[in-house]
């Protein structure tokens, strides 16, 4: 049986903070934070710097919708096209308009390695939602702490 002052002592023990480092799912969402802040201040390298290389691998997937419209201008055109993080950087960098995404039922599967990111997004172009859909990173951890190595969404404009 404890003695009395042991309980009492026990009992006081979830209040005290925790000097335990953050949860692999806790980094993650710095790393999502990182990128909405990078991205409203038109901070390219910040941008960048959440990436493992420019080498990811980055793709867009129209919705039927918007799919339809680019067809009737483009007949050649697929429902899905490559992109590059520095074009997209570049774009970003640059500062003519003003920029924000918004993430929404954020989802992180992670076994403390590698990690999959799923969530709705509104992206904001001068204030006005410009593209929406769904996006999904993959992620690793590096010794520079987690990077995206992959991204996909798709485009509903």
């Amino acid at each position: 049986m404890f003695p009395l002052r042991m309980l009492c002592a026990l009992a006081l023990l979830p209040a005290l903070p925790c000097a335990a480092t953050d949860s692999p799912k806790a980094e993650i969402g710095k790393v999502i934070e990182q990128f909405q802040a990078a991205l409203k201040a038109h901070d390219a390298k910040g941008v960048s710097a959440l990436f493992l290389d420019e080498n990811v691998s980055w793709y867009t997937a129209m919705g039927e919708a918007s799919f339809t419209k680019v067809k009737a201008k483009h007949p050649d055109a697929m429902p899905y096209r490559a992109g590059a993080l520095k074009a997209f950087t570049d774009v970003i960098g640059s500062g003519k308009v003003a920029v924000e995404e918004r993430f929404h039922d954020v989802r992180i599967d992670t076994d403390g390695t590698v990690a999959s990111v799923y969530f709705d997004f509104d992206f904001l172009a001068n204030g006005d939602v410009d593209n929406r859909g769904a996006e999904t990173w993959q992620m690793i951890r590096t010794p520079a702490g987690w990077k995206i190595v992959a991204m996909l969404y798709s485009s509903n404009f």
